[in-house]
């Protein structure tokens, strides 16, 4: 199947184009590389917190308190 990619706008204060520049140069990427892995980034993180937050609304549903998690943790391990 053949990638099929979007073209978008984005528009930037000066100060912040001007260290988007200051990375490309020094990573040898273009903007689009690095405008994308910054999405990427931001995305994951996004879903990380979706998950954290549902363990500690699942924890508390359950009465286990933070000091407990590590141990649990370890537990289900062995």
């Amino acid at each position: 199947m053949a990638r099929v990619t979007r073209t978008i706008t984005l528009s930037v204060p000066p100060k912040l184009m001007v260290k988007i520049d200051q990375l490309t140069e020094e990573e040898s990427r273009t903007r689009s590389e690095l405008l994308r892995e910054a999405l990427r980034r931001y995305i994951e993180e996004r879903e990380w917190k979706k998950i954290f937050k549902y363990g500690r609304v699942k924890a508390k549903s359950l009465g286990i308190t933070k000091d407990q998690v590590e141990d649990i943790v370890d537990a289900y391990r062995q």
